[in-house]
């Protein structure tokens, strides 16, 4: 292998090694280098859409192979020198009835799993605790009714990591607890999406929508605003950590202090970084 080949097969491992590896890069619950697959599942939600996503790629691939197949044989078998005199058949009932038949069992065998995962999804289960979301022009505010009504702002933080991400203020929330999280917007429409959660909401001035996910891994988990909501839109992250129930309960505590007057943040304080 002369030096070019070399070349050539170190770029090829390491664009290999970055592709598969990329989790060596960053840590649960936001997005890594050169990642492919879904963002690691925090949650049974999740779970379930990766399972999902999964189970539907492999039917697809299924289909369009079995398809590439059927196309290749006409090709191959039909084409004007391999068969001069055409057939004429207008009908085939075994073919027709099949090409009908196989579909419909194919989306029944997609539909059932489909409305599990949405009901899944929807159907909120008895909450251990309860978080009030509220989008604004461009942060979120969290308020803890079930924990002393203390409500905070979260706004993104220049200082912090990841980029666009970190935040000064989080949600904290405990571990294998179903949190339930109630979202509205206090302006315009925003969308409360965390992906390693399977969480993504409407937040909409004037409705209450709720949505649920019980984390099933301590440490950070990041979304972001997924709705266009105006200039600064990138840059309203959402950031949760998820902790223990003893570190909950001190944090509570803390907060309750912290948080008294209703909030530490400002817009104002944050606008300097998006302009």
């Amino acid at each position: 292998m002369g030096r070019m080949g070399r070349q050539l097969l170190g770029l090829a491992v390491a664009g290999l090694t970055l592709a598969t590896g990329g989790s060596a890069f960053a840590e649960l619950g936001q997005p890594k280098p050169w990642e492919w697959t879904l963002q690691e599942s925090g949650s049974p939600v999740m779970d379930n859409i990766v399972w999902f996503h999964n189970f539907l790629f492999v039917l697809i691939t299924l289909i369009t192979l079995f398809v590439l197949a059927l196309l290749v044989v006409v090709v191959i078998k039909f084409n004007a020198r391999a068969n001069p005199v055409p057939s004429r058949t207008t009908h085939n009932t075994l073919i027709e009835v099949a090409w009908t038949l196989v579909p419909v069992l194919i989306l029944v065998g997609i539909s059932v799993p489909s409305f599990r995962l949405l009901f899944l999804e929807l159907d909120v289960p008895k909450a251990d605790i309860t978080v009030k979301a509220t989008g604004k022009q461009w942060y979120w505010s969290y308020a803890y009714p079930d924990n002393g009504k203390f409500e905070f702002d979260s706004l993104m933080a220049q200082d912090k990591q990841p980029r666009l991400l970190g935040v000064d203020n989080e949600m904290v929330v405990p571990v294998n607890k179903v949190i339930r999280v109630q979202v509205t917007g206090a302006d315009v429409i925003h969308a409360f999406a965390l992906p390693a959660f399977g969480v993504k909401i409407d937040a909409i001035p004037g409705r209450l929508n709720e949505t649920w996910f019980k984390a099933t891994k301590t440490g950070m988990f990041y979304g972001q605003c997924s709705e266009l909501c105006g200039k600064d839109h990138a840059f309203m992250p959402i950031a949760i950590r998820v902790v223990e129930d003893q570190e909950f309960a001190s944090w509570v505590e803390t907060a309750k202090k912290k948080f008294a007057s209703g909030g530490t943040s400002t817009y104002a304080s944050a606008a300097g970084p998006t302009q």
